[in-house]
């Protein structure tokens, strides 16, 4: 957790960034590193935890995360919750929580509450189109059979 923690303070110190870091560990090896990148990238998914898990996952040569755990210097956010389960480490050690990054200014308590309205009533309007040649695709795509499961 350290490590984690140490990643926070130098990307905030030295890129700017968020007061977050991370890192993946794998067999007791540090196989992945990141902090908060969002602002020195211009890129809103360059959270610590992406960042980890994007480190990591190149250096593995895999696109999921078997056998890893995730240390983090904060409660993920939503965004890093949906990128870890589909990364699948086996487990996930946090520092602060969600309450102690919103007494900061990082409150992600509007997308929780997001997520649970329907598409019509959320602040950034959902409009589905063209589904039906977008289906095609995934048509095309339940009948490969070469495909990498995932």
């Amino acid at each position: 957790m350290q490590e984690a923690i140490n990643a926070a303070l130098e990307g905030m110190r030295k890129m700017g960034g968020g007061p977050f870091g991370a890192v993946v560990v794998k067999n007791g090896e540090i196989v992945g590193r990141g902090s908060n990148r969002v602002t020195d990238t211009n890129d809103p998914t360059a959270h610590a935890e992406v960042v980890a898990i994007r480190d990591a996952c190149a250096k593995l040569g895999e696109f999921q995360l078997d056998g890893c755990e995730i240390y983090t210097s904060c409660e993920p956010c939503p965004m890093c919750m949906g990128a870890i389960y589909w990364a699948r480490p086996d487990k996930v050690y946090y520092a602060c929580d969600k309450t102690d990054a919103a007494d900061v200014g990082f409150d992600d308590a509007f997308i929780y509450k997001e997520l649970e309205l329907p598409l019509h009533d959320r602040k950034i309007p959902f409009t589905q189109i063209s589904r039906d040649e977008s289906l095609k695709i995934f048509g095309e795509w339940g009948e490969m059979e070469d495909k990498t499961e995932y």
